[in-house]
């Protein structure tokens, strides 16, 4: 059970780690100031988030681990985030599709995290929500407003919408760890998210008069530390302080 509590506090915490680390390249390239500093900040809450998952993951290991270890000294194939979440940030479409995409399944997922019998994760997903309330709120304004915008923002953000759907359904796959943390009580059984996920989703486009992906293809293997190109390049960047320089401390 420790290594699958283990790689479970993994599989949620290295979602916000990479999702982090790409809004974070943001800063100082955001349309105007205010959505600039809006994209900062939603990068350091993620941050924050990780933070706490990865000191309770040292503490699950139980060996000379640190989160700073954990955060930025694995391979590729040992982070187990999803795929939606490492695409790049193509253009500003791109990146509130990929933001709106995550944030309606990472506010239902902490919001039946709080229901965990593992204490620490119930509290860390309590402190969370409030902050992915928020979001979602400006992802979702985002979407609406190019969406229903002009017809080059509605054309940019169907596209993005319409390239980042084939990442959505990954995240409603149940991974080993996932199986035995819902087994115990502890673990979000993230198959009953999917039809509130897609209601949620079908929703704000239609009121952003934007279409439904009628792609039924998707795409798989982050979960299981198999990832598209653009991990390698992310990673090349986040790690690089802490590999250049060893024994860094965030």
């Amino acid at each position: 059970m420790k290594q699958n509590l283990y790689n479970y506090i993994l599989g949620i915490a290295d979602n916000s780690l990479i999702l982090g680390q790409r809004m974070g390249a943001l800063t100082g390239h955001g349309p105007s100031l205010e959505t600039d500093i809006a994209c900062t900040n939603i990068s350091l809450d993620l941050f924050g988030q990780v933070r706490s998952y990865y000191q309770y993951a040292a503490k699950v290991a139980g060996d000379k681990r640190t989160e700073d270890d954990i955060a930025m000294l694995r391979h590729e194939r040992e982070y187990l985030n999803v795929l939606l979440v490492e695409q790049p940030d193509t253009d500003f479409a791109y990146t509130m599709g990929r933001q709106f995409l995550f944030d309606v399944y990472h506010f239902l997922f902490l919001t039946e995290l709080q229901k965990s019998k593992d204490l620490t994760l119930s509290a860390i997903a309590t402190k969370s929500l409030k902050e992915v309330s928020y979001h979602q709120r400006f992802s979702t304004d985002w979407i609406k407003r190019l969406g229903d915008g002009t017809e080059e923002s509605n054309k940019r953000m169907q596209t993005a919408i319409d390239d980042l759907w084939t990442y959505t359904d990954e995240l409603f796959h149940q991974t080993d760890a996932d199986k035995e943390m819902v087994a115990e009580g502890i673990g979000v059984d993230v198959t009953t998210l999917k039809e509130a996920y897609y209601q949620k989703v079908a929703d704000v486009l239609q009121e952003s008069t934007l279409t439904i992906p009628e792609s039924k293809y998707f795409q798989k293997g982050g979960k299981q530390g198999i990832h598209t190109e653009h991990m390698g390049y992310l990673l090349a960047e986040l790690q690089y302080m802490q590999r250049a320089y060893p024994n860094m401390e965030w």
